[in-house]
């Protein structure tokens, strides 16, 4: 556990996101090994089919992570206040709705995968591959989610070192576990599926007996688990938003997979190529959201508003910075990052000129990620989610749908960086007003 409201700022901040960092560096290598291993194992059928079924996995998920967040601002907030006891009840009624959540998307998951796809337009050839790997990925998702429960737990008592030590061993476990079941074994993509799920099996019960053993707060006994209501209200009335702003992300995801996959196999490939490769250069940024809205929550929670103002600008230079050099990395360097997941000149082709029209405009997504890491700190969640489902679903969708039919496949790229542009300026807006700092759990 780490008290986030005394240091210097930037040092706290900068200390606390490391870790964390780390771990998603970790997180997303194993993303990128399972494009890396499909891609030139199997096929861009395949690697189109992975691709695909992320949104879906996301759109599912969203809620429950969503209502999670919520429960973690609590966490950091009564954490914040040395409110020791409803910190404990929080973390037992989190594991309660995590638990039941992850059968509901399990199921939901493996009865509608394929209509879903189908509705997309996803290439025939790929269907097969995404739905076996969609429904061997989805019987684990108790595993995923109280792993990341866990994580997010720790993380609101400002412990970012322990989810990462447990998220090297998921991660290793992941790729040792690809090799063996899609290069020796030949398994194809339910190899790549079953790696996934095992891997979060071993570390979420890893972590478990380890915490068991050795957190002063986490003592989970899963007969003994206390649900509090009325935590779990206000667990929903903050991250509920969250969770259907991330739904509604994913869904745009989908969206555009809808205006991709008509341009054929190569462009679904390429775009979920770029996806993988536009997560690894946003993940300083998004750690960096994660450890301010951490921070944020813990400060306000003990009353210190001047140390959230600071902290909120040094993150911005911070992940400026950062932005900038994986912007210049990803551009020049582009097509030999993609020959590393396809060997393939077309997909490579579509995927360089993605880079070429996206990544120059990582700095404003970046910035906009980190102004919603102060709102979500302070449990200021409603705003953000209109300005989110605004800016994605009447300007990025249909700007790209319009641009597609106009300019061709590039106009699906413009989209993007527009949509982040006026994001990046509604929310630094709804900042300046400062009407987010009425919205904090913890009442003085």
């Amino acid at each position: 556990m780490k008290d986030l409201t005394k240091g210097k700022e930037s040092k706290v901040i900068f200390n606390f996101a490391i870790p964390m960092l780390l771990g998603n560096v970790f997180q997303q290598l194993y993303n990128v090994v399972d494009s890396i291993i499909v891609g030139n194992y199997i096929g861009k059928e395949a690697l189109a089919a992975v691709g695909a079924s992320f949104p879906i996995i996301f759109t599912l998920i969203s809620l429950v992570i969503g209502i999670g967040t919520g429960s973690t601002i609590i966490i950091a907030q009564y954490f914040g206040a040395k409110d020791i006891k409803k910190v404990k009840r929080m973390i037992d009624t989190l594991y309660i709705f995590l638990f039941f959540a992850s059968l509901l998307i399990t199921l939901l998951g493996i009865l509608g995968s394929e209509e879903i796809f189908r509705l997309i337009k996803l290439p025939d050839e790929v269907i097969p591959y995404a739905k076996l790997y969609l429904i061997i990925y989805f019987s684990g998702m108790v595993f995923f989610f109280g792993f990341s429960g866990t994580s997010a737990i720790l993380r609101g008592l400002g412990d970012s070192k322990t989810p990462l030590y447990f998220l090297i061993i998921a991660t290793l476990l992941n790729i040792i576990l690809d090799i063996l079941f899609v290069v020796v074994f030949k398994w194809g993509v339910a190899g790549v599926a079953y790696a996934t799920i095992i891997s979060q099996g071993a570390a979420f019960f890893t972590a478990i007996i380890y915490l068991n053993k050795t957190h002063e707060i986490i003592n989970l006994s899963f007969r003994k688990l206390d649900f509090d209501k009325l935590l779990f209200r206000k667990s929903i009335k903050i991250g509920f938003p969250v969770g259907f702003q991330q739904a509604f992300v994913a869904l745009s995801f989908l969206a555009m997979f809808w205006i991709v996959n008509p341009f054929g196999t190569n462009a679904s490939a390429a775009y979920s190529v770029a996806f993988r490769i536009d997560s690894f250069a946003a993940m300083p940024s998004m750690n960096f959201a994660i450890a301010l809205a951490s921070f944020v929550g813990q400060n306000l929670g003990a009353n210190k508003p001047d140390r959230v103002k600071k902290g909120f600008y040094t993150t911005l230079k911070i992940t400026a910075f950062i932005s900038i050099t994986m912007s210049a990395i990803t551009v020049l360097f582009r097509e030999p990052i993609f020959n590393l997941f396809t060997s393939d000149p077309g997909v490579i082709s579509i995927g360089a000129n993605y880079l070429v029209i996206v990544a120059g405009f990582y700095i404003t997504f970046s910035t906009m990620l980190i102004i919603g890491g102060v709102m979500r700190g302070a449990g200021a969640t409603l705003i953000p989610m209109f300005i989110t489902l605004l800016v994605l679903w009447l300007v990025r969708i249909p700007l790209s749908y319009f641009l597609s039919q106009k300019i061709g496949i590039s106009g699906i790229w413009w989209g993007i960086p527009i949509a982040w542009i006026l994001g990046m300026t509604l929310q630094y807006i709804y900042y300046l007003a400062g009407r987010w700092k009425t919205k904090v759990v913890v009442k003085r």
